[in-house]
């Protein structure tokens, strides 16, 4: 599974996690899950008082199923002594991030916008269709041309809405 955290655009990353952010994310994940939904981002301010989580489903996420999970997750954080002011539940909206290799997969052959840690032929951002990860390789044709990027050198991916 890839996982990405940091500051700057809220994945979670083999590099850049914190002990409190993998903690967070290893309660979330199963309980979001056992509720019948995937979770895909988790944001947390500054100071830690506004925590905002994106969860989605196949046949997309309604104002109910943002309440049925906040009313689930405000007892479990009192449970597990976390401490925020304000929760957010959110869908991942048309633009959604691509965090995990899962996501790869599930959107291949979708429209992505791609940015990059470390600049490749002296770019960093791209937009091409996803074709495939494997061998943490992801292949991305732009223009007819496939281009391969390394797992570990996306800073973040996002779907391009359909509009």
């Amino acid at each position: 599974m890839l996982l990405y955290y940091d500051n700057f655009c809220g994945l979670f990353s083999p590099f850049f996690v914190s002990d409190d952010a993998m903690e967070l994310y290893e309660i979330l994940e199963p309980t979001i899950t056992s509720l019948g939904y995937e979770l895909v981002d988790v944001e947390r301010s500054s100071r830690g008082r506004l925590l905002r989580i994106f969860i989605d489903k196949p046949s997309g996420i309604s104002v109910d199923d943002c309440s049925a999970v906040s009313n689930h997750l405000s007892r479990l954080f009192e449970v597990e002594n976390i401490v925020y002011d304000r929760l957010e539940i959110s869908s991942p909206g048309l633009d959604r991030l691509l965090t995990k290799k899962s996501d790869f997969i599930r959107f291949s052959g979708e429209l992505v916008r791609l940015r990059l840690r470390l600049s490749l032929k002296g770019q960093r951002n791209f937009v091409g269709v996803l074709r495939e990860v494997s061998d943490e390789i992801l292949r991305l044709e732009i223009d007819g041309d496939i281009l391969d990027f390394e797992l570990n050198n996306l800073e973040k991916v996002r779907l391009v809405p359909k509009l």
